[in-house]
C-alpha cells in the first residue's frame, strides 16, 4: 500500500485542535475508519454484481442494490456505525467484514492479552470501557478466554495423542 499523500493528511487534519477531535465520538479516526469501510464494502458489492450503482447494465440482471443494513463495529477506535450494503437475493457476503463479525481483528487478541496478564473478567471488561469506549460483556469476555483455552488444551490432546 503507498503512503497518504502528506498535502491529503494536512487537509485532513487542520481542523483537529483536541485529542476529541482525532479520537472522540465524531472524531476524524470514526470518521476516517467509515469512510473507508463503507466504500470497501460498496466496492465489494460492485464487483459481486458485476455493475456500479445506477448503471443502465444492472437493468433486469436478476440482482441489484436492495439497500442498506446498520452493523455497529467495534474496534480500538471505539464503536462506529456503519450502513452495510445488501442485494436483493441476499447472496452478497462481505470478504472485508464478514456477516456476523462485529469486531476487528485483533481485539480478542488484546483481552487474552489483558487476562493473561491477571486480570479478571470485569477488570477487562472496565478497561476495555475506559481506553476505547467500547462497552462488552463479561460474557463476551468470557466466551473469548474460553474458546482459546479449550483450543489450547484440544491442541495438546492431539499432540500427546500423536506422541
Amino acid at each position: 500500500m503507498s503512503k497518504l499523500n502528506k498535502q491529503l493528511v494536512d487537509q485532513l487534519i487542520k481542523d483537529c485542535k483536541t485529542p476529541e477531535d482525532f479520537f472522540g465520538e465524531n472524531g476524524l479516526i470514526k470518521s476516517f475508519v467509515k469512510s473507508v469501510m463503507e466504500s470497501a464494502l460498496n466496492a465489494e458489492l460492485t464487483t459481486h454484481l458485476g455493475y456500479e450503482k445506477h448503471d443502465a447494465s444492472g437493468h433486469n440482471t436478476g440482482n441489484s442494490r436492495n439497500g442498506t443494513t446498520p452493523k455497529t463495529l467495534k474496534g480500538e477506535f471505539g464503536e462506529v456505525e456503519l450502513e452495510i450494503l445488501r442485494d436483493r437475493n441476499g447472496s452478497y457476503s462481505p470478504q472485508l467484514l464478514p456477516k456476523h463479525q462485529t469486531r476487528f481483528e485483533g481485539f480478542d487478541e488484546k483481552i487474552l492479552s489483558l487476562y493473561a496478564r491477571g486480570m479478571t473478567t470485569r477488570d477487562i471488561q472496565a478497561q476495555l470501557q475506559e481506553l476505547y469506549g467500547v462497552e462488552v460483556s463479561h460474557t463476551l469476555i468470557s466466551n473469548v478466554t474460553d474458546s482459546v483455552l479449550s483450543l489450547k488444551i484440544s491442541e495438546s490432546v492431539q499432540l500427546t495423542v500423536s506422541i
